[in-house]
């Protein structure tokens, strides 16, 4: 069995729940600014979309709810750490830790890729990592929390197989075209 360190810092921000929550949240609102401006703009407003898109104002209400929901998640298997004593457990459970601190650097990676730099293909790869890592993060911690941390984030990985979709959609539709850049 390999033994995984984490930093002290990356367990006490989980570790305290206003942290655990204000961290995801903090991290989609400063990635999130800049879709305000492109979502308006030519590039964006000649995609082509897959069907099954929600409305544009549906994505500043559900991905805060997902990120606090995320936070909450990392909160629990940190606590759950802390009490833990199997050694398969510990191991799961700083495994989920770590790859839930992954896919949060990946979706804060999402946006700038999508909309800053226009690179759909690329953030695509990001997403599928994205929503793989998470899926097995959930995974990892189902057992060691009683299943607590699955009731929240199954939304979260029911989102980003929805948003696999959509920015698959995307590339596969727009592949090969042309399309005006914003200024």
């Amino acid at each position: 069995m390999f033994s995984l360190y984490l930093p002290n810092v990356l367990l006490a921000i989980a570790r305290n729940p206003v942290t655990a929550l204000g961290l995801p949240l903090a991290f989609g609102v400063l990635s999130g600014l800049p879709t305000a401006k492109v979502v308006r703009g030519p590039w964006y407003n000649n995609l082509f979309f897959p069907p099954g898109r929600p409305p544009r104002q549906v994505f500043p209400i559900v991905w805060p709810l997902l990120y606090l929901s995320m936070g909450y998640a990392s909160h629990l298997a940190v606590k759950a750490l802390e009490v833990s004593v199997s050694s398969s457990s510990r191991a799961s459970l700083t495994l989920g830790i770590a790859l839930y601190y992954a896919q949060l650097g990946m979706n804060f990676a999402w946006t700038p890729l999508f909309f800053g730099f226009k690179q759909v293909g690329i953030a695509l790869i990001d997403s599928i990592l994205m929503a793989g890592t998470t899926l097995y993060a959930a995974k990892l911690l189902d057992r060691p929390t009683g299943s607590q941390t699955t009731y929240f984030l199954i939304p979260y990985c029911g989102w980003l197989c929805f948003a696999v979709y959509l920015n698959a959609g995307i590339w596969w539709l727009n592949r090969g075209r042309r399309l005006e850049k914003d200024d």
